[in-house]
């Protein structure tokens, strides 16, 4: 069974403040994007003792049985038996940049394991196995556009629709440690609702939707603010960095032209 699990963005990240579990509580909307990694799966005819996981593409940085989708397996078969199964993973996100890929990857595999082995598992039941997995993991589960808060596992679907935008997303093709963003954030309490910001129109998000990271990844990677001035001197009505980076997009009315200095970092353009 082949799926193909999709990214996400963040549109506004607020660190609102430091827990005492050394958590720190946000706030953020997750919006899917077209960008996908392939996942296939194959019930072998021989008896395995383990699942095997093979990847191709986009390097993980990760040893093959410590990859998400043998967590998510492991998981799943806790919940219900199933044989050992062989998997290939072809990486097209990219790992560590904000856009939510292993997790994306872990909550198709747990969707398709429970349709492929009529395993009954409702979306909610299923979303309590990805929490387990990562805060973002249930976001994808229904992959509809929501307002996370808490750690990032609190969600609700919010009505925001931008069918018919044009997405330019860039890879600077730097590792950001999320750890190390947090560490050096300064958490601030909002004075404004984000879910409210992003109903205005596209026009005013520019002013009044950031992502609190940018701070702190900005002055440790200035070539990333480079890419996100570059989007807006191409026409973007709003450019962000998604999540704690190193990842950024831009949204447009109309196709960008893209410049030949981008060209070796896109890594996905096309509609929302």
């Amino acid at each position: 069974m082949i799926i193909f699990p999709k990214a996400k963005i963040n549109i506004g990240l607020r660190i609102i403040e430091k827990r005492s579990d050394g958590y720190h509580n946000i706030e953020t909307v997750f919006y899917p994007v077209e960008l996908r990694d392939v996942i296939e799966f194959i019930v072998p005819s021989e008896k395995l003792k383990e699942d095997q996981l093979t990847v191709t593409g986009v390097n993980t940085g990760c040893l093959t049985t410590e990859n998400i989708l043998i967590k998510a397996t492991n998981r799943f078969r806790s919940s219900f038996p199933i044989p050992y199964l062989k998997i290939h993973l072809h990486k097209v996100i990219p790992v560590g940049a904000g856009l939510g890929g292993g997790s994306s990857d872990a909550a198709n595999l747990l969707k398709c394991l429970n349709r492929y082995f009529n395993a009954g598992m409702d979306n909610e039941m299923l979303k309590v196995i990805a929490a387990g997995l990562g805060s973002d993991c249930p976001f994808f589960i229904d992959s509809t556009p929501s307002i996370a808060k808490g750690r990032g596992e609190i969600m609700r679907p919010i009505s925001l629709n931008l069918r018919g935008y044009h997405i330019l997303l860039l890879n600077p093709g730097i590792h950001v440690s999320t750890g190390d963003a947090y560490e050096k954030s300064i958490p601030k309490k909002p004075v404004n609702d984000l879910e409210d910001l992003v109903l205005l129109q596209l026009t005013e998000w520019k002013d009044v939707i950031t992502n609190d990271f940018e701070d702190t990844v900005f002055k440790k990677y200035p070539v990333i603010k480079e890419f996100k001035d570059e989007l807006y001197r191409l026409g973007a009505i709003y450019s962000s960095m998604s999540g704690s980076g190193s990842a950024v997009y831009g949204l447009f009315n109309t196709p960008p032209v893209i410049t030949d200095k981008m060209k070796m970092n896109v890594i996905f353009s096309g509609l929302l």
